[in-house]
């Protein structure tokens, strides 16, 4: 399996590049700026993007989106975030951005599936830092990944003073979703460092 972290844009963002092996069809995670450098990832491995996936809709996560020429999967409650700057956040930015209205853009619910090649990526709804807020599970062989986007950091969990955010709503879908995986499941945040379940439920003080 490949799956590659790169920084990207002035806020940190960590994009995902996630595939089976060399050569195959790529989910690309969070593209919120520097679409060269997320090509240059692409290109080491010979991948074929074949999904942009958002974890939110907010602007550093979506920035380039449209630029692969393949669907993007987000989850309905964000779906509004694509097309609207203000909502998305760009506008307070002093650049505006929307989803080209050409690319094709399908919706996901909680327990949803998206495959890429053999991976199988598991919705699970964690609305809080946005309404239509998810993280990600993949499982593979004896790896249990968890993409979670600004759900939930090292030690931190997501902003909740943006418009449609609810830091109960969120406290609540951390504790009743993510913390019933398994302790040694990987956290990939949407900003800093790797985690893991059992480190963020012993270690998290947000979450005590």
């Amino acid at each position: 399996m490949i799956l590659e972290r790169i920084e990207v844009g002035e806020l940190q963002v960590n994009c995902y590049v996630l595939a089976e092996g060399k050569g195959s069809a790529a989910a690309i995670i969070d593209p919120g700026q520097d679409e060269d450098e997320i090509r240059k990832i692409l290109a080491k491995y010979s991948l074929k993007p074949e999904v942009v996936i958002n974890t939110h809709g907010h602007i550093d996560h979506i920035g380039c989106d449209d630029r692969f020429g393949v669907p993007i999967y987000v989850h309905q409650e964000d779906l509004k975030l694509l097309h609207d700057p203000q909502a998305n956040l760009s506008t307070f930015l002093m650049s505006p951005y929307s989803i080209d209205k050409s690319v094709k853009i399908e919706t996901v619910q909680e327990k949803d599936i998206i495959n890429v090649g053999n991976l199988v990526l598991k919705v699970i709804h964690t609305p809080g830092h946005t309404p239509g807020g998810i993280c990600l599970l993949l499982e593979s062989g004896n790896d249990k990944i968890l993409f979670t986007g600004d759900s939930l950091f090292y030690r931190s969990v997501g902003r909740t003073d943006f418009p449609g955010a609810s830091e109960k709503i969120l406290i609540k879908a951390i504790k009743e979703k993510l913390f019933k995986l398994p302790g040694d499941t990987i956290v990939y945040p949407g900003h800093g460092p790797s985690s893991t379940i059992a480190d963020e439920i012993k270690n998290n003080p947000f979450l005590k």
